[in-house]
């Protein structure tokens, strides 16, 4: 499946806009990851545990979103966003969140 951040997708004729589709993933960030990151706030560098944890999320959010959409026969999703926020009463949760049209092309 095609899933694009621009209104369309070269060579290919939308014929059906299908709705907005959606995906999110909300996650957990640990105690050890925090304590790894707080050191590299205070000397640089960049997080590796943070940085895996945003990009798991970010894929199982795509993927979901990407779930949606087959289950309503799309062939694409075109015009996503990604939003990114934290969570929690500590900030201690991640979550990220997209969304798209659902299309379906012209057969070809």
């Amino acid at each position: 499946m095609i899933i694009t951040t621009t209104p369309s997708v070269e060579g290919r004729k939308i014929t059906t806009y299908q709705g907005v589709v959606f995906g999110e993933s909300i996650t957990g960030i640990n105690l050890v990851k925090d304590i790894a990151a707080g050191f590299k706030n205070i000397l640089g560098g960049r997080s590796k545990g943070y940085e895996e944890e945003l990009c798991k999320a970010r894929q199982e959010a795509l993927e979901e979103m990407e779930q949606r959409a087959q289950a309503i026969h799309a062939d694409a999703v075109v015009a996503i966003r990604m939003d990114y926020e934290v969570l929690g009463s500590n900030n201690g949760m991640l979550m990220v969140t997209c969304s798209g049209t659902a299309v379906q092309f012209e057969e070809v």
